[in-house]
């Protein structure tokens, strides 16, 4: 006689279909802020107009709309730009990256206007690597990218970090502004729960 399969044994199940997902993640990279915002829903942005152009410590605790995140980086942090109160958020060297990490509320979409700025914390030009982790990693260079140009990554799993660089040049440090954070699309949730529906069905077959 078989016996009933113990729910213990479906949670098991169930979890297994989570991590392989999630070993399957993939990011997709977008350059327009417009289809980003298409293929996301629930964003908060940080503008960092709460910083003014001064040095912070190594760490700083934000939030984007109902999201929380932490924004570090080992040389400590700066606030810059500033033009018509529109302050940027960037570091004191060249050489250490931005890392962006700690998400709150499953966070899988992070996008913003990344470029470069100068000792005295003003755009010029420079060359930017943004890497987005989520147990995978994706990389992706900017060349010279303006004040207003977006970049975004969107993943299918929870985004574990997000780095910020230079391409190692001198006289440019990198530098972020209108930071996005975002959650998937209900499609990706129902595809989720279409998994647990399938574990739960071989299960019952199996009793």
């Amino acid at each position: 006689m078989r016996t009933k399969p113990s729910l213990k044994k479906i949670f098991t199940a169930a979890a297994l279909l989570c991590a392989a997902a999630a070993a399957q993640a993939d990011i997709t990279v977008y350059t327009s802020e417009a289809d980003f915002l298409a293929a996301v829903q629930g964003t908060g942005v940080d503008t960092y107009n709460d910083l003014s152009i001064q040095q912070y410590g190594e760490t700083l605790n934000r939030t984007a709309g109902g999201y929380t995140y932490d924004v570090y980086s080992a040389t400590g942090l700066w606030g810059a730009g500033g033009e018509g109160g529109d302050y940027w958020l960037s570091n004191n060297t060249a050489i250490a990256p931005i890392v962006f990490t700690n998400f709150s509320g499953g966070v899988s979409a992070f996008g913003g206007n990344f470029f470069t700025s100068d000792v005295l914390g003003q755009y010029t030009t420079g060359n930017l690597i943004l890497t987005a982790m989520d147990g995978t990693a994706l990389t992706y260079g900017l060349a010279g990218a303006t004040t207003t140009d977006f970049l975004g990554f969107v993943s299918t799993s929870p985004l574990s970090a997000v780095t910020l660089a230079t391409d190692g040049g001198t006289g440019y440090w990198p530098t972020a502004n209108n930071v996005v954070l975002a959650v998937p699309e209900p499609t990706t949730y129902g595809m989720l729960l279409a998994g647990l529906g399938f574990v739960g069905v071989m299960a019952r077959r199996r009793s």
